[in-house]
């Protein structure tokens, strides 16, 4: 689906599930990674081999195909990197996001368009047009820069006339770290966060020792080096009057639930702000819809909210407790064995806990995308039920699943 939006809404797709729901849920692009070079090693990701099935998909949706090689890149690795972008541009990827300056080389050699990742820390014009005189189409800022700082470098770009555009995070984690550079994952565990492999130290509890007295002192209530997930989408409306070209959702890590509630979020809210900007009462319009999508998003994994920097140095911007602050937890309870598409029904075995009558199962897979639905009636075993177990075949109406797919159980968290 083609959509008419002033900006570029760029989801993440860390494997086939998720690349999928992103374009069910209309992205505009998507950026995925390819192994051994890319910010989020612990994905999927996708192979060489992959990438023209990749783009099929998103020609297929009238999307773009971006592939992340933002890391840092060794010398006895630039073999194997050039041979990266080669089957990129042989597979039609729109460009490559990097930060390390032989990617940039490698891509120019080639004729590869390239845009330059948040890695490179770009925080002001000179950076901008340096970069832009290199050929790169498009550049993800700094986090760090508020939105005025923003307005400023885009507005220089228009004075100038320079062929570049810029690219903004509107959504997803915050590193404790300047641009995610950071080195205590290295330090502690010798997993590099400038190599995709951060196992987040920053995530845990930490207790202060006193050496001289040996007394330890817990760290209070907060996480001290955990910030909170970005959200933007109550002022999304002054980002895109901002002259900001691309939104970007960050979450290749994260489930397709993740990558379908946030894209189809982000989607909503530039849909009503580019139909509806001129409406006498867009603003209490606005602000209605996005209490509706505030609700949505907390449903899946975040960390809790924050502006981020756009308004200067966030406040309360830490995370108070471990792990995900999502309203709904996801439990695995069985695979679908069958799909009667004249029907419409889908035929799920039970393998794991149970099922009854109201709940709410999210069906996944690499070519279904996410599918959701409320199981009110169906049979368990051919006969009419309200229950089921461990063990049982179930059927019930569903939109279009495929077999295979792995069916989760939704509840709201306590």
């Amino acid at each position: 689906m083609a959509h008419t939006s002033p900006v570029e809404l760029i989801a993440p797709a860390g494997d086939m599930t998720a690349l999928v729901t992103a374009l069910k849920a209309g992205a505009d692009a998507l950026y995925f990674g390819a192994e051994g070079y890319n910010m989020r090693a612990g994905s999927s990701n996708f192979t060489s081999a992959e990438f023209p099935a990749v783009m099929q998909l998103c020609r297929e949706y009238n999307a773009k195909g971006y592939l992340a090689l933002n890391t840092i890149v060794y010398d006895g690795e630039l073999k194997r990197m050039t041979q990266s972008i080669a089957a990129a541009k042989a597979a039609g990827i729109d460009a490559v996001i990097c930060s390390d300056m032989a990617v940039v080389e490698a891509c120019r050699a080639a004729g590869m368009a390239f845009h330059i990742s948040t890695q490179a820390s770009v925080s002001n014009f000179d950076a901008v047009k340096f970069y832009a005189s290199l050929g790169a189409r498009m550049i993800v800022l700094a986090r760090e820069l508020t939105l005025e700082q923003v307005r400023r470098i885009i507005s220089k770009i228009r004075d100038e006339k320079l062929e570049v555009k810029i690219e903004c995070f509107v959504h997803g984690a915050m590193c404790v770290a300047v641009s995610g550079r950071c080195f205590m994952s290295q330090d502690l565990f010798g997993r590099s966060a400038n190599r995709g492999q951060c196992v987040q130290p920053c995530r845990r509890n930490y207790i202060v020792t006193d050496p001289e007295e040996n007394e330890e002192l817990e760290l209070g209530s907060e996480y001290v080096m955990s910030p909170k997930d970005l959200c933007t989408i109550e002022f999304l409306d002054v980002l895109i009057d901002a002259g900001i070209s691309a939104f970007k959702i960050e979450g290749r890590s994260r489930s397709p639930e993740y990558v379908h509630t946030t894209t189809s979020a982000y989607r909503s809210a530039i849909d009503f702000c580019t139909t509806r900007r001129s409406d006498p009462d867009f603003r209490d319009e606005y602000s209605s819809l996005t209490r509706r999508l505030l609700e949505e998003l907390s449903q899946v994994y975040h960390r809790g909210f924050s502006e981020g920097f756009y308004f200067g140095r966030p406040i309360d911007a830490w995370v108070r407790e471990y792990g995900s602050l999502a309203g709904e937890k996801k439990t695995y309870i069985g695979e679908v064995r069958k799909y009667y598409p004249k029907a419409g029904i889908a035929d799920v075995v039970i393998s794991a806990r149970g099922l009854k009558s109201g709940d709410k199962l999210s069906i996944q897979g690499p070519q279904t995308g996410v599918v959701t639905v409320i199981a009110e009636s169906f049979y368990t075993n051919d006969s009419p039920s309200t229950e089921a177990a461990k063990g049982d075949s179930v059927t019930f109406t569903s939109p279009k699943v495929r077999k295979h797919d792995k069916v989760y159980l939704l509840e709201k968290r306590p």
